[in-house]
Formats: structure tokens, sequence, C-alpha cells
């Protein structure tokens, strides 16, 4: 039996309005990513993309976005992000920009940066603080950034070799 490989793309929803990424469903950032695969790789791009592309989770207030997708065609994948100029979710557009963060082998490699990055954010928002108050709540954020461990491991997190 073959196992394929895969790599997780952590991406970032970047907008104007912050709003809008509280409305967008993981659905129509698989639709928009398709479509933009499709207009910059043609129909092979898509092929080769469409085998095991999946969203493997959006948050909605942070606007991060992991994409899972085979080894062999990540960088069909990673290319055409940047074409990303608009999601469509409840027949609305949101005009927005998708921002790769970080590619790796596993999940657990794409969530422990995501937790660094996020930290790192919330170290300069503490910097940018006015009151007593906003400090607080900043600094109970960033006290609060941990990955607990799980009693089963999945077997999407097996892989762990990073980029090639």
């Amino acid at each position: 039996m073959v196992r394929f490989k895969n790599r997780y793309v952590l991406c970032e929803v970047v907008s104007e309005d912050p709003r809008c990424r509280q409305c967008i469903e993981d659905r129509a950032v698989g639709l928009a990513v398709r479509e933009a695969i499709g207009r910059v790789h043609g129909d092979y791009g898509l092929a080769c993309c469409s085998i095991s592309f999946t969203v493997k989770y959006l948050n909605a207030y942070t606007g991060a976005v992991l994409l899972r997708c085979r080894k062999d065609s990540y960088r069909l994948l990673c290319s055409a992000l940047p074409f990303v100029r608009q999601l469509e979710s409840r027949n609305q557009r949101y005009p927005c920009a998708l921002n790769t963060l970080h590619v790796g082998g596993t999940i657990r490699t794409c969530q422990k940066f995501l937790i660094q990055y996020n930290r790192r954010q919330l170290l300069m928002l503490l910097q940018n603080c006015t009151n007593e108050e906003e400090r607080r709540c900043i600094q109970k954020s960033l006290l609060s950034c941990s990955l607990t461990e799980e009693q089963s491991q999945s077997g999407d997190e097996e892989d762990d070799d990073g980029m090639e």
C-alpha cells in the first residue's frame, strides 16, 4: 500500500474590512483557490491540485486558513494563491488576498508556527498599547498561547519532514 504525502499551506486572509473575515466559509475559500489555480495553471494545474486539495482549517476571527494538497503539487498551489482577489460567500463578494505564512509537512508544524506567529503579533500590539487596561488584556492573551498535547495522534500528522 502506498502512502501519499501531503503539504499543508498556512495562509492568512488579508482584507481592509476585518468584519468580512467573519462571513467567510471554508467552501468559499476552496472555490476561490481552485478558480485561481485554473486561471493561472489551466486544466493541468487544476487537475494536479484537486486530487487531495481540501481546506482543513479556517478561523474566521484571525483569518488563518490551512490548506492541504499533495506534496507533488504544492508549488502550483502556492504560486496561485496571490491571484485570489476576492471571496464569495452568501451571495456577497469580499475583496481580500491570501498571504502565505508557512508550508509544512504536518498539521502540527503549522499549528506550532501559527502559535509563534500570533505571539509575535500580540507582542507588537503590546508595544502599541495606550492604556493599562489594553496592556493587561494583551498580556493575558499572550500567556494563553500554548499548544496542548492530545492523547491520540491522527494519521494526517505522521509525515514530519517539513519542506523539501
